[in-house]
């Protein structure tokens, strides 16, 4: 036994004045001077009646003290017979969590000086922590990692029979040399992680060292030796409860054993005494493998993995599958890395490309809606610019991988998730990572959490939730906060794409490789986790890199020069996200995102460091790190070796795109954005950028038509309105629709397609290369040739489908006009202008393809021209009610105010020119009328700013007229 220091003298004094305190001292305090507070007769019913008086209520108040003495004093008896039996883990007293804790302390302190101090492990080493699960033996639950468990948990029940058989040569263990030079020698056993964060070798030695950088010398004296659920440590950062850690002599505290101790459970004293004749076999067995020179052997299959879900375990593993192998597409590609010239890395990365494209859109109709707010005509922003080069083979990359439905599904399944938790006042579990296989989801636990709300069920074990794509088109959309927006791609295995929940992982995840390929897999994460649609507010933290990549998303990315400036922002942060979750009494942010409280989000920080740390920072790192999983914090560090202190996980990629993790049980097809494609996403952002270059010059449309009666076209397709084509026959047969709907999107990009483009349009969830081309040829020959014998659908020197001029769409004819009635012609004589514009007016029928089937062109969704066509038909309707203003022809100008708010009925700037427009005609009560539609059309909104202020001026009693109505 170590000798008791002074402290711990002292401490089971003062424990022992507590104790004495509130078990003697309360009850003793409360007969003296108040006494018997309840009444001593049967009450009656006069005794409702009477007013509550100074004594009544202090009465009241007493027999709550009583209770909450009787309460604690129920725990101090639970906690001392649990402490003095050893038997782990006492129940939980009804209702009692603060006082069971401080019961667990006082008692804890108070026996440190005595005989059965040794008796606390595991009883009282978990102080503060849950208390429930904790009597599960020794349970091989993954400690660092996700792990499947139905394996390790057979081995622990194997383990502990043998070791049952070895009860024999425990007595002998007394006599092993100990390691250090404090006496006999010392062990720790790791405890489960219910209700705390997980244990780690540096915490371990920052309590029981004094200095966690001391956690090599416990690795180095446990490395490889056989636990007692028969697996061994062989990575610093992936330790498991249940386990025996040897420590150095100068160990000290009260979780410690040191054996021989004949006061710790037989099973316990039966594990360490064959955990200590285990260091000389740890030697041969690590000289053995480095003579094999492998990667460490996992012959007891007892290593911590990510299990995939309904796949072979990792080392059996075939070539994982790309998005377009998923889906059914062609997938040939080259060595280069592109597949008919589209970056294969964008095509692999399916929840990558849809978040990229709909926050591409989202930017280029912001682009168009301030645009909006500049002079009626020849405005910059009305056509975006068209990409080029790497530019545009990453959009049309973007558009064959994306699975905007996948991210919805994702979406509404993990909502789903927290709002079915929260109504059944349950919390989120710690979920490590999670799997899409097959469009089925499944979330890997950090532990078993009990059975899982309907749909979701139980999955290959305790450990994984699973969700089929049926039940999670079911679902509907939520209010509830997202619950794990830390989760980001890593790539695929199997056919199953691993998603990391980054804000989860207990520590640090390392990345080791060569510099350009660990910046690929960053720029990878980064962009994923800015733009991705399953989650809420939230924090990207670039450190040494990155700068470029903040145009996709100013409002996530945040850009640090140095790891310097990394230290000062996020110790600051810690310490007042530690503030925040105490002062809402929460253990971790997950309890922040059920219940009531999850409209404050608990928004997560992520940080990305690509740069390799030096040694001082990578400590200080490690402890900043220790306690960030509850936070919400989560660090991925880039690094040039695998030996990084603080590391939970530790991941390589390799040169050939290969991410390697075998500690974890995984080796996949890294999902990476390389340096060429992610200069090209960034100017796709950049140029849609509404601040970009606002001087520059006016973009024209794409293709502008010959409206001169010569430039009478062949074929003509009408799309503003009902879909209908002049000058083709209506093809025969179911593929009809097809072909419309081909040329439909060959209308709307004259710059060209790509044929995988086309065909991914088309056919969403894949389709064979043979079947595609034969659609192609039928288009072909349905398009038929001009006169000259040139085909109307061709390909350009980059192999994408381009139609040729004497095929034209309203679309074309509209833009044409309106550009030639503002730039061209029309703005040296105004009766071209007047013409052009009310010929443009005249072509608009409606919606862009009104009558479309259902569940066909879902491809708009990827588009602006829901954006581009109302504004573009406002802009006709403004130009033309100024053009008949200018004549006092005010009748006319609301004429073509009306037919513009057809297509455009939300268009401010169109309501405003009604107004001005329908006062230019001197009737008041027309004003009026005018005025209370409007008011009616704002609902509970009110009138926009700018419409508010012209009625104040066209009609300054507006007000009293609506608050009349109202």
């Amino acid at each position: 036994m170590r000798r008791r220091s002074f402290g711990d003298f002292v401490k089971a004094f003062l424990a022992f004045v507590v104790l004495l305190v509130l078990v003697v001292g309360v009850p003793g305090a409360l007969a003296v001077t108040v006494g018997w507070p309840l009444p001593r007769t049967a009450p009656s019913m006069d005794w409702l009646s009477q007013p509550i008086g100074v004594e009544t209520f202090l009465n009241a108040l007493t027999v709550i003290v009583w209770l909450a003495w009787a309460q604690f004093t129920a725990c101090v008896l639970v906690e001392v017979k649990a402490a003095v039996s050893g038997v782990g883990l006492p129940g939980r007293v009804p209702g009692a969590g603060p006082s069971q804790l401080l019961a667990r302390q006082l008692v804890a302190a108070l026996l440190l000086v005595g005989a059965t101090a040794a008796s606390l492990t595991p009883g009282l080493s978990q102080l503060g922590h849950s208390l429930e699960g904790n009597q599960k033996g020794t349970v091989a639950a993954a400690q660092a990692t996700p792990g499947i468990l139905a394996q390790q948990q057979e081995q622990a029940r194997t383990t502990a029979a043998a070791l049952a058989e070895q009860a024999g040569h425990v007595a002998a263990q007394a006599e092993h040399g100990g390691t250090g030079a404090h006496g006999a020698t010392k062990y720790y056993r790791i405890q489960p992680p219910e209700g705390r964060h997980h244990d780690s070798l540096w915490e371990i030695a920052q309590r029981h060292l004094g200095d966690g950088r001391r956690y090599k010398e416990i690795y180095e004296l446990n490395k490889d030796r056989v636990q007692p659920d028969g697996s061994r440590l062989s990575e610093a950062s992936l330790i498991r409860p249940g386990w025996i850690m040897e420590m150095p002599g100068d160990a000290h505290g009260g979780e410690l054993v040191e054996n021989p101790d004949a006061h710790v459970s037989p099973e316990v004293r039966q594990q360490i005494g064959d955990y200590a004749r285990t260091g000389d076999h740890a030697q041969h067995q690590q000289r053995h493998q480095e003579q094999g020179g492998g990667q460490h052997a996992d012959q007891d299959g007892a290593t911590a993995r990510i299990g995939v879900p309904g796949q072979r375990p990792a080392g059996d593993t075939g070539t994982p599958a790309t998005h377009a192998q998923e889906s059914g597409s062609d997938s040939s590609g080259h060595a280069s890395g592109h597949s008919f010239g589209l970056p294969e890395a964008l095509l692999g990365a399916p929840l990558l490309a849809a978040g990229l494209l709909a926050a591409l859109g989202r930017r280029r109709r912001q682009t168009l809606w301030q645009s909006a707010l500049g002079a009626v005509g020849g405005r910059r922003g009305m056509e975006p610019p068209t990409p080029t080069g790497d530019a545009q083979d990453v959009q049309d990359a973007l558009l064959v991988g994306a699975d905007p439905e996948g991210v919805r599904l994702l979406d509404l399944s993990l909502r789903g998730l927290a709002a079915a938790l929260t109504a059944e006042s349950r919390s989120l579990p710690v979920v490590y990572a999670a799997w899409l296989s097959h469009g089925d989801l499944h979330l890997q636990l950090a532990q078993p959490a009990g059975k899982p709300p309907a749909p979701w069920q139980l999955g290959q074990d305790q450990t994984f939730w699973t969700l089929s794509r049926a039940d999670a088109e079911r679902y509907e959309d939520t209010d509830a906060a997202a619950p794990y927006p830390g989760l980001v791609s890593l790539g695929t295995m199997d056919d199953s794409r691993l998603l990391l929940n980054l804000e989860a992982v207990p520590g640090i995840v390392s990345l080791s490789g060569r510099e350009a390929d660990r910046a690929a897999v960053f720029a990878s994460v980064a962009a994923e986790l800015a733009t991705n649609g399953w989650s809420d507010r939230m924090t990207i933290t670039l450190v040494g890199f990155g700068a470029d990549l903040t145009p996709l998303a100013p409002s996530r990315l945040r850009h640090l020069d140095d790891v310097a400036a990394l230290f000062e922002t996020m110790e600051a942060e810690t310490r007042q996200r530690r503030g925040a979750l105490g002062a809402a009494d929460h253990h971790s942010v997950l309890t922040g995102r059920t219940g009531p409280a999850q409209h404050t989000r608990w928004a997560p920080n992520l940080v990305l460091l690509a740069t390799q740390p030096s040694a001082e920072d990578a400590v200080r790192l490690a402890e900043l790190a220790a306690d960030a999983a509850r936070l919400g914090i989560g660090y991925l560090v880039g690094t040039e070796s695998d030996d990084l202190p603080g590391a939970a996980w530790a991941m390589e990629i390799t040169p050939d795109g290969r991410l390697l993790a075998p500690l974890l049980g995984l080796e996949l097809q890294a999902q990476l954005l390389p340096a060429v494609q992610q200069r090209a996403v960034v100017e796709l952002f950049v140029e849609a950028d509404p601040e970009h270059d606002p001087d520059g010059p006016t973009n024209a449309p794409p293709f502008l038509v010959d409206i001169s009666e010569q430039g009478r076209p062949a074929v003509y397709a009408r799309l503003v309105g009902p879909y209908e084509i002049i000058g083709l026959d209506t093809p025969d047969g179911d593929r009809s629709a097809l072909l419309h709907e081909a040329l439909a999107l060959l209308l709307l990009h004259r710059e060209g397609v790509h044929p995988r483009v086309l065909s991914s349009a088309l056919w969403p969830r894949g389709v064979p290369e043979d079947v595609r081309d034969a659609l192609l040829e039928r288009l072909r020959g349905w398009l038929g040739t001009d006169p000259d014998g040139s085909p109307r659908l061709r390909s350009d020197a980059t192999g994408r489908l381009v139609l040729a001029k004497s095929v034209v769409s309203d679309l074309d004819v509209l833009r044409s006009l309106y550009h030639e009635a503002t730039q061209g012609k029309g703005v040296d004589s105004r009766a071209v202008r007047g013409r052009l514009l009310t010929d443009a007016l005249v072509l608009v029928r409606g919606p862009l393809l009104a009558d479309r089937a259902e569940g066909r062109y879902r491809w708009l969704t990827h588009e602006i021209i829901d954006a581009q066509l109302p504004l573009l038909v406002a802009d006709i309707g403004l130009a033309l009610s100024a053009f008949h203003l200018e004549k006092d022809r005010a009748e006319k100008a609301i004429e073509a105010l009306g037919a513009a708010l057809k297509t455009a009925p939300d268009d401010e700037r169109l309501w405003n020119e009604l107004l001005r427009a329908t006062h230019a005609t001197g009737d008041p009560d027309r004003v009026r009328a005018l005025a209370a539609e409007l008011v009616a059309r704002s609902g509970a909104r009110g009138l926009p700013p700018r419409t508010e202020a012209l009625l104040d001026e066209l009609l300054p009693a507006w007000r009293d007229s609506a608050a009349a109505t109202g």
